[in-house]
């Protein structure tokens, strides 16, 4: 098994996509963003989040600025690809936030979610409902509700890009290790990895298009 290292699975990051205009939704300490822009010189890509965390030297096709995803989307330019990854909790409303990325892509253009389920589940089953651990990620999930960012689940996303106006959505599940235990030597790295990533288990990858008028 290979461990995939795109920057993402849709069309826009492929070598050959001359992809124009990028948006990067929390963009954190903008690595994505600036990885994006080193692979596609040709393309100008705009990263937004709420802390100026970023590095002051980046590509000179990248820009970074201080934005809230809950307040209104005016870039003046539509995107041809919006990048949103590891927002679940901090997004109020998955449908007026997927309707604000819709308007702002240009027809034709793409979104990718790249979200990871947050709750931890076994292949055997030995991970159980009254295990200690299950009943930390439901607290979780009533704290997140409490503070207004409930979770969403990544099996949803589908339905609601669909609702918003989005085709030809493609939906890839990767299981996502926790630790060094599997015996696959791939599976043992990314559970390494992840360790460090605070042990989140599932990671889905959704995209979309938006029709051509």
């Amino acid at each position: 098994m290979d461990i995939r290292t795109e920057l993402g699975l849709s069309p826009p990051n492929l070598a050959d996509s001359k992809v124009k205009r990028v948006l990067d939704l929390g963009t954190g300490t903008g690595i994505w963003a600036i990885d994006f822009g080193d692979e596609h010189p040709e393309a100008e890509i705009v990263g937004i989040d709420l802390s100026p965390i970023q590095p002051s030297f980046i590509p000179p096709n990248v820009q970074f600025r201080v934005d809230d995803i809950d307040e209104d989307m005016d870039y003046f330019e539509p995107f041809n690809y919006i990048h949103s990854r590891m927002m679940n909790f901090s997004v109020q409303n998955w449908t007026e936030y997927l309707t604000k990325i819709f308007n702002n892509l240009t027809p034709g253009g793409y979104v990718e979610l790249q979200e990871m389920d947050g709750f931890y589940y076994s292949d055997d089953g030995t991970l159980t409902q009254d295990h200690a651990m299950s009943k930390w990620c439901e607290l979780v999930r009533e704290a997140a509700a409490k503070l207004g960012r409930a979770f969403q689940q990544t099996e949803e996303f589908r339905d609601i890009m669909t609702e918003v106006g989005f085709t030809d959505l493609v939906q890839t599940y990767v299981k996502w290790p926790t630790n060094c235990w599997p015996k696959d030597k791939k599976y043992k790295e990314l559970g390494a990895w992840n360790n460090e990533n605070a042990s989140r288990v599932l990671d889905c990858s959704v995209y979309g298009r938006k029709p051509i008028e």
